[in-house]
């Protein structure tokens, strides 16, 4: 008699909605940084210097990846980015440059969000590299 493998209820779950979805579960886990580069001088570079010190409409992104929110001292961020009490990590990054005004509700970024998630990957495997 053959017996059949059992696999956790978790994993189940993940490969379940992976297959629903269409991607598997690393899919979108890491970025490429050239085309991250790339996607950040269509989308982000009007705003956003990736020089340090260097603000433009937006704060400097120069060394984002793991800098409490509202921390470039020179820049006049919005009451609810400097209320704000979180450190950017990818996650946080992901979540905000999908969707701004759900992240920080009242934050004065204009921008309806990247909406593709390896873009968003891509963008934030750049990002780590601006340090």
């Amino acid at each position: 008699m053959r017996s059949r493998q059992q696999f956790p209820p978790a994993l189940l779950v993940a490969l379940t909605l992976a297959a629903l979805l269409g991607t598997s579960p690393a899919s979108h886990a890491a970025g490429d940084p050239k085309r991250g580069a790339d996607t950040f001088a269509q989308q982000c570079a009007i705003c956003h210097s990736t020089q340090e010190g260097r603000n433009k409409l937006g704060p400097s992104l120069f060394g984002v990846v793991d800098r409490k929110a509202g921390s470039v001292a020179d820049y006049a961020y919005s009451a609810a980015m400097r209320q704000s009490e979180f450190t950017w990590s990818p996650e946080k990054i992901d979540a905000y440059i999908a969707d701004p005004q759900q992240v920080v509700p009242g934050d004065k970024m204009r921008y309806h969000g990247l909406a593709d998630a390896q873009d968003r990957a891509d963008v934030i495997a750049y990002l780590k590299t601006l340090h």
